[in-house]
């Protein structure tokens, strides 16, 4: 699909039907069909395929082509089965309009056109557009870390709550917080992939005139990278926090088991004993043909269970 917007100066509007193509100041491909990857390339651009954009060379995710930059950020989105995933995004850059490719769905790409008036950016230039529309992506990212950590709060007191957890809360728990780890690896990904273009592109635009007034606005949102980094750091301390207070749930609750199982073992093993010593088969044996002989095995047997639960409560082992 195609995607083209003009700006309204403050916004961002669909281009209109009877419009060209080349006065659209964001064109945003999305799974694009032949004929639309054909249209933008006439305009100059080259499309990479996704074999391109998933190539991880340096060379390949960026660089500058006669003036227009092309750089390829790997950020989490939604394919269209429904499973999220983490896929690269190419950002294509010059002073006439910006254009992304990609193959799923962040969902900034989707935000942006209808939020692009609040942006601190504005829309009257495609650098503009091109980072108001990063500061839309890093907000996203934020927003994800941010339900992360309500999710870990929530998981870490079912695990630690004064009620122990069941055998099936604390499996829960570990294929939750699984789930939120994958969720802060693409996260960080993320943030590193912008970080990344975030300076390639200050770089490639040092000579433009509005350079100097962007400048602000780029450093602005480094900044709030650099932040989310530090609180990805500690929401990936919290996981490995979170994991170990499971495993060591279940491994007491596993502990409390074999001790159940330990102490059964203790109080049968003296019956046992006694009754293996009684049923040896020889023909002369003591008490053989006492009739008092049965009274006197169970009554050992009674008292040896008796001794050994008076011994374990001794010990405070019950």
């Amino acid at each position: 699909m195609l995607y083209a917007y003009v700006s309204t100066g403050a916004g961002l509007s669909p281009i209109p039907s009877d419009a060209e193509l080349t006065s659209a100041i964001w064109i945003d491909l999305y799974r694009p069909l032949d004929s639309q990857v054909a249209s933008v390339t006439a305009m100059g651009y080259e499309i990479p395929t996704l074999a391109d954009m998933e190539e991880i060379e340096i060379s390949n995710r960026l660089y500058t082509d006669n003036g227009t930059l092309y750089m390829t950020a790997v950020l989490p989105g939604q394919l269209p089965d429904g499973e999220h995933a983490a896929m690269p995004v190419t950002f294509i850059l010059n002073q006439q309009r910006l254009v992304t490719v990609r193959h799923h769905a962040p969902r900034p790409f989707e935000t942006f056109s209808v939020r692009a008036d609040r942006s601190s950016a504005g829309c009257s230039s495609p650098e503009r557009v091109f980072l108001g529309l990063v500061e839309e992506i890093v907000g996203r990212l934020a927003d994800i870390s941010e339900a992360v950590g309500k999710v870990l709060d929530a998981t870490a007191g079912r695990v630690l709550g004064v009620q122990a957890p069941d055998d099936d809360d604390l499996k829960t728990a570990l294929v939750t917080i699984g789930h939120q780890a994958e969720l802060m690896g693409r996260v960080r990904m993320g943030l590193l992939s912008m970080d990344r273009i975030l300076v390639y592109q200050a770089a490639g635009s040092a000579q433009r005139a509005e350079s100097g007034s962007t400048r602000s606005l780029r450093a602005a949102t480094q900044r709030d990278i650099q932040a989310l980094e530090v609180h990805a750091d500690f929401l990936t301390s919290r996981i490995g926090m979170t994991i170990d207070a499971t495993m060591g749930m279940i491994g007491l609750q596993q502990n409390e088991r074999v001790r159940i199982l330990s102490v059964i073992t203790a109080l049968f093993l003296p019956p046992t004993l006694i009754t293996s010593f009684y049923g040896m088969n020889f023909d002369v044996f003591p008490t053989t043909h006492w009739n008092m002989g049965l009274g006197l095995a169970a009554g050992l047997m009674v008292s040896s269970v008796i001794g050994v639960l008076i011994l374990l409560k001794i010990k405070n082992w019950l």
